[in-house]
């Protein structure tokens, strides 16, 4: 807690007024950061792709602990079903397409490949599922 709170500055008594336990600091941070990415998400998925492909977090996970990050890419079905959903409201398509775009979001997580790659994927995607289609 006291390097969270040297990193914004305040005092360590001023965090725990916020935040009293540690995993409430992590679960600040997640939101945050899971905000960010829907904002990514939302101006176009090749944008979130790289964004996935790249993210520190995701890449330190990939390489040092893959059986973690494999529990948190594998929800349960409800999450799956949020996921997608949302998906599909952002995307403007079925249920089937934003399946699709999910699985190639989880895919380019564990697998990135080449930026050039990827915006070619997204360029197929958005063929074969026009936004408002």
């Amino acid at each position: 807690m006291q390097s969270v709170a040297a990193e914004a500055g305040v005092a360590k008594a001023t965090l725990y007024d916020y935040f009293p336990t540690l995993d409430d600091v992590v679960r600040a941070l997640l939101a945050a950061e899971l905000d960010r990415l829907r904002t990514l998400a939302s101006s176009a998925p090749a944008v979130l792709a790289d964004e996935l492909a790249t993210h520190p977090v995701l890449r330190r996970l990939a390489d040092a602990e893959p059986e973690q990050l494999a529990v948190l890419l594998g929800a349960d079905g409800e999450h799956w079903a949020q996921l997608t959903a949302w998906l599909g409201g952002m995307l403007h398509v079925d249920a089937d397409a934003a399946e699709l775009a999910g699985r190639w979001l989880v895919g380019v997580v564990v697998q990135p490949g080449r930026t050039t790659g990827r915006r070619r994927q997204a360029a197929v995607l958005a063929a074969v599922a026009p936004a408002g289609a």
